[in-house]
């Protein structure tokens, strides 16, 4: 009719929890916020009313539940993203791609007295990420990440030889408290199902030294730290040490929002120095806060 369509459709928000038991008693715990997203040849349905290739959405719902309970070994969140997408694009004709993206809850394991607890959790506070986009072709992408990394130091920070001008009152500083909430996106260099790594989870160890390897790299050692001269260098730093590290990337982003704590001066007519600032006493703000975010990707890939 002159028209092109493009269309998805898809269930979000769908929450599970899955506990595994090991045989000394022992459990372990996952909880998943599900999104789907099919590309479907489902045409009929949008021109004509004619519902007969469209996999519902209470079906995708019931789907993420049954596959949960199908998974009788505790795996990480990017093969249960994978195990998703592989069983939508084989058991439907129609579907021609599946995007599941799966936000993991951060629970973990309490210790009592010093000793972990066999089957008790805490919320912990950043969140692990991942989206699989896989093709029937067996075509696949894969992305993890990390949400709500909060971090700061109170030292080794500093901002100089901005542009100046008249609406510039910032003053130079070698000598700043540095706070972000880092959210992180990293795309792996496997391009098939067929490429991905079988090591037990590879994923989930992946996930923590990439997040060590941040984490390092912001804060320097822990004796004399590292200084950063702006939040858009240790980014850099950042993203670089990641792909450095790690051949199995080809690219990751990164947004570290500058938390602003601003320096506490108080005086009155009788009292002018009731607070003088000594870098010491901040006043924590997030609003407004600067926004700083880059990705950056090896020359050689395409993505």
């Amino acid at each position: 009719d002159g028209f092109k369509l493009q269309q998805r459709h898809g269930k979000a928000r769908v929450r599970v929890g899955r506990v595994w038991r090991d045989g000394d008693g022992t459990h372990h715990f996952s909880e998943w916020n599900v999104s789907i997203s099919l590309l479907s040849d489902c045409l009929p349905a949008y021109v004509a009313g004619d519902n007969s290739d469209i996999v519902a959405t209470d079906t995708m719902k019931n789907t993420v539940y049954a596959k949960a309970k199908e998974c009788s070994q505790r795996l990480p969140v990017e093969d249960f993203a994978i195990e998703l997408a592989k069983h939508f694009t084989s058991y439907y004709k129609q579907v021609t791609a599946a995007i599941i993206r799966i936000v993991e809850k951060p629970w973990e394991r309490v210790n009592i007295n010093g000793r972990p607890h066999a089957h008790g959790f805490k919320l912990g506070s950043e969140k692990h990420t991942t989206e699989a986009f896989l093709e029937k072709s067996g075509v696949l992408q894969v992305t993890s990440g990390i949400e709500g990394l909060a971090v700061l130091k109170t030292t080794k920070s500093g901002f100089e030889g901005f542009i100046r001008d008249k609406y510039t009152m910032l003053p130079e500083t070698q000598e700043r408290m540095l706070a972000t909430e880092i959210t992180a996106l990293w795309r792996y260099s496997f391009k098939s199902l067929s490429s991905v790594p079988m090591k037990n989870h590879y994923f989930a160890e992946m996930y923590m030294d990439v997040k060590k390897v941040l984490l390092h790299t912001f804060f320097g050692c822990s004796k004399e730290g590292v200084y950063s001269p702006s939040v858009q260098s240790t980014l850099y730093d950042m993203a670089k040490a990641a792909l450095g590290r790690f051949p199995d990337l080809v690219s990751i982003q990164l947004k570290m929002p500058n938390l602003h704590f601003l320096p506490v001066n108080l005086s009155s007519k009788d009292n002018p120095a009731i607070v003088k600032f000594g870098d010491d006493v901040y006043l924590p703000t997030d609003e407004p806060h600067g926004s700083i975010e880059a990705t950056l990707s090896r020359i050689h890939s395409k993505i």
